[in-house]
């Protein structure tokens, strides 16, 4: 018998995640706890194993649950992208400027997603530096810009803010006195937030590595030279820190999107701009 997972059950399930906490979700989803409980446990029939610690202190998810999340936002934005789209041919170009560590997260796979529902439209996908970014909004190649809010080339349309965490390299103690760190090289919010917590804690620290970078800090990491903040997108599972009271808090991260003022009313821009809230 085939078996399939119910779109309303992995949104339970992804609700859940993001909130943290079974209550919190039941809130966002209008349902009650015991109801939204009961949908969760279903889901996990289906997969066959638990996808959430339970704590009285909130949820997380287990590293089953880790591997079902990305496909099942996946999955929500397909679906939400065909209800939304189908009957609609999109064409034209698009150009979509992110930040590194977003473009290395699943924002490429949800507009590739969007591409071939659309294989008539051109989406173009960049990341560059403030100025040359700045330039390709300018000159219209760049009609949507997601990235710190701070750098963004056009006040923001929307702002959202996400969690930093830490990510543990193979190996490495977090107690460890000093505390090696890995850190990106480029003057950025990810590394200020990192030096500023080692020293409101007083913590002892040394730079291990250094990267310009997304890929050179998660090589880094892989090889297990220390510790390094990132966004929750890019924290590969064999990199969580299970003993996150033993490193300084880190704060989040403002986010926004600014969009090019000439595509007001253009189809293809509108579904980029909603792809994009979806996944972040």
């Amino acid at each position: 018998m085939t078996r399939d997972l119910e779109t309303a059950l992995l949104r339970s399930f992804v609700t859940t995640v993001r909130a943290g906490s079974i209550s919190r979700a039941a809130a966002a989803l209008g349902r009650t706890q015991p109801a939204l409980s009961q949908q969760l446990r279903k889901l996990e029939r289906a997969v066959g194993s638990p996808l959430l610690h339970r704590a009285p202190s909130g949820v997380s998810p287990t590293r089953v649950g880790e591997e079902l999340l990305p496909y099942a936002e996946r999955i929500l934005a397909l679906s939400a992208q065909a209800l939304a789209e189908t009957g609609r041919a999109l064409t034209g170009h698009c150009g979509v400027g992110v930040h590194e560590d977003l473009a290395a997260s699943r924002l490429p796979q949800a507009l590739a997603d969007l591409a071939r529902l659309h294989p008539d439209a051109t989406l173009e996908v960049l990341t560059l530096s403030d100025a040359a970014m700045r330039e390709a909004y300018d000159t219209g190649r760049v009609q949507l810009v997601l990235d710190e809010v701070k750098d963004l080339p056009w006040p923001p349309r929307w702002t959202v803010r996400l969690p930093l965490v830490w990510a543990v390299g193979q190996g490495v103690a977090v107690d460890a006195d000093p505390l090696p760190v890995v850190l990106f090289s480029n003057a950025c919010s990810w590394r200020t937030s990192v030096l500023e917590a080692m020293e409101n804690t007083g913590r002892r620290w040394r730079v291990a590595f250094e990267s310009n970078s997304l890929a050179g800090v998660l090589a880094a990491l892989r090889a297990g030279l220390g510790v390094a903040a990132l966004l929750p997108a890019n924290l590969e599972p064999a990199m969580a820190c299970h003993d996150p009271a033993a490193l300084p808090a880190l704060p989040d991260v403002e986010l926004g999107l600014t969009r090019h003022p000439d595509t007001e009313g253009d189809a293809l821009v509108d579904a980029v701009e909603t792809a994009l809230r979806r996944m972040i």
